[in-house]
């Protein structure tokens, strides 16, 4: 049947509800000149907003699965919210998070914490043969790199160093993750490198991201008229193959345990979020440790491989579910009702909550860290009330103080083993006594990081495709970094540009690296010298 609607009655599908779905959304409204009531928003959960998230309340706790850095850098990010307001309307996203990081600067002075003291800067700690090794990983081309490692191109001695301890834990690399993200990395914040022992340059949001941006423009996109589908998973896409390419022509959806079709028509266009970092994630309480569930416990790694099994431009998702053991940390939320905890760290690293950013426990085998954030953290948190989140790495090693994996520990035991590094045995029995420690496992939280090669992410709109483009962690974006706001945002901006023809490109990736000063000052850093002093010569 021929499809005859003008292009304005044209109909969107976003599948996932996340940032990137969100994002597109807003980029579809604001660039496209779609109308809002033509675009719906598919989501599996009861929830918007994905990995951006946070819930709880002041009795029972609050929780956030993790919580993710912004910086200066990040174009697509500050291009979106320059244009949605903040709840109350006062400026915009950008605006705000721009004015809040001028009042309240992060420069810690306790990055890492050992033997019950703050190590003001800590060096970096490298040798001549370690930083030629960055060097080289720098310029040398993805497609050598391969699937191979960060421990296959460095000594070991370079996993002890403190530039490892203050990167790992700041990005959450392990040794066995993909050595093409690490030089990505190591790329894409050339210009954060020296001041990376202080976290100079590290932007915060107001409160928690999900209160900050998602809720935000969530009522942009309501006030649009965008359409949401919560409790929905989709199952699978309707693709029609022509000689010139491929055409979705439905969407499979269950909600209610009950099948139901969407049409989708040839002007029509569905964006489809790939796999999910939070995926299965599950919550302990302070007496319960959280469970380890897997890939069949949510819908979005089911879409993907559904989708992919017959389409080799599609991607590869196997390589990003099959290694639970690689990809999984456990995180944690803590509410406090009583200002010891928070007055100790502060007395201890030097740093009002908000300003010194993560603390992370070098001695610690679970390799812990925690960030102690501005309060209220949430909107509508009381003010006796404070709230932190924190995370570990090795989570099957003993703790030193718990002599549990940290997987296999409860709210009270993680709260224990910080303690514990924090050298708060005298105020322990009350901090516990007034405390909520919730713990998260994510089995696939940093899946984006394991070893891959060309091909194991798919383009984000795949050779062939007619109306088909895919977003988040999982599509393929040069340059760019995943585990970041800016990378699911930058590709739903790609892809509504690319997919609607339009006439615009998303603001550059960044290259710091291209810059000398910005090459001298890292240089300078990465050996240890005090850069102001050298420049100043």
């Amino acid at each position: 049947m021929p499809d005859n609607r003008s292009d304005t009655d044209r109909l969107v599908y976003l599948v996932g509800g996340g940032i990137a779905s969100l994002a597109a959304a807003a980029f579809l409204i604001r660039d496209g000149d779609i109308p809002g009531h033509n675009i719906t928003i598919i989501e599996e959960s009861a929830k918007i907003g994905g990995s951006l998230d946070a819930a709880g309340t002041a009795d029972d706790g609050y929780v956030m699965r993790g919580g993710r850095m912004l910086e200066s850098k990040y174009l697509c990010t500050y291009d979106l919210f320059s244009s949605i307001p903040t709840l109350d309307e006062r400026m915009t996203v950008t605006q705000e998070i721009f004015a809040w990081n001028e009042t309240l600067k992060t420069s810690s002075k306790s990055r890492l914490f050992r033997g019950g003291h703050r190590i003001d800067a800590p060096s970096y700690g490298l040798s001549e043969k370690h930083i030629l090794t960055m060097e080289r990983l720098g310029l040398e081309p993805e497609a050598m790199l391969g699937r191979s490692s960060i421990s296959d191109h460095f000594h070991p001695s370079f996993f002890a160093t403190g530039f490892w301890l203050m990167w790992c834990t700041a990005f959450a690399f392990q040794p066995w993750h993909s050595a093409v993200e690490f030089k990505r990395y190591l790329v894409r914040f050339t210009h954060m490198v020296s001041g990376f022992n202080t976290l100079s340059g590290i932007m915060r949001t107001v409160y928690n991201q999900y209160d900050s941006m998602v809720r935000p423009l969530q009522k942009w996109l309501q006030e649009h008229g965008v359409q949401f589908m919560l409790n929905t998973r989709v199952a699978a896409l309707d693709l029609h193959h022509e000689a010139d390419g491929y055409t979705v022509q439905g969407i499979h959806c269950e909600k209610d345990e009950r099948g139901e079709d969407i049409r989708v028509n040839a002007k029509d266009k569905v964006f489809v979020t790939l796999g999910s970092m939070t995926e299965a994630s599950s919550l302990g309480s302070m007496d319960a440790a959280a469970p380890l569930r897997g890939q069949p416990d949510g819908g979005s790694w089911a879409l993907w491989e559904a989708i992919s099994a017959f389409q080799p431009q599609f991607g590869r998702p196997a390589n990003f579910t099959g290694h639970i053991a690689q990809s999984r940390w456990v995180s944690f939320t803590t509410t406090l009702r009583d200002p010891t905890f928070f007055h100790r760290v502060r007395d201890l690293t030097g740093n009002v909550p908000g300003e010194g950013g993560l603390i992370t426990f070098p001695e610690s085998r679970w390799l812990a860290s925690i960030v102690l954030p501005h309060q209220p953290h949430f909107i509508g948190q009381p003010a006796d009330v404070d709230v932190f989140w924190g995370y570990g790495l090795f989570v099957d090693k003993s703790g030193d103080f718990v002599k549990k994996p940290m997987a296999s520990c409860t709210g009270r035991e993680i709260m224990t083993e910080i303690m514990g590094h924090l050298r708060m045995e005298a105020e322990a029995n009350r901090i516990l006594e007034t405390c909520t420690c919730i713990p998260c496992m994510m089995p696939f939280i940093t899946s984006q990081f394991l070893c891959r090669a060309k091909g194991d992410r798919p383009q984000v709109v795949p050779k062939g495709s007619k109306n088909l483009a895919f977003i988040g962690q999982f599509c393929e974006l040069p340059d760019d970094v995943v585990f970041t706001v800016e990378y699911s945002i930058r590709s739903a901006q790609t892809a509504v540009y690319s997919l609607l023809s339009l006439n615009r490109t998303p603001p550059p990736v960044y290259k710091g690296e291209h810059d000398p000063r910005v090459l001298l000052r890292a240089f300078l850093t990465l050996h240890d010298e005090d850069v102001e002093e050298a420049l100043a010569l």
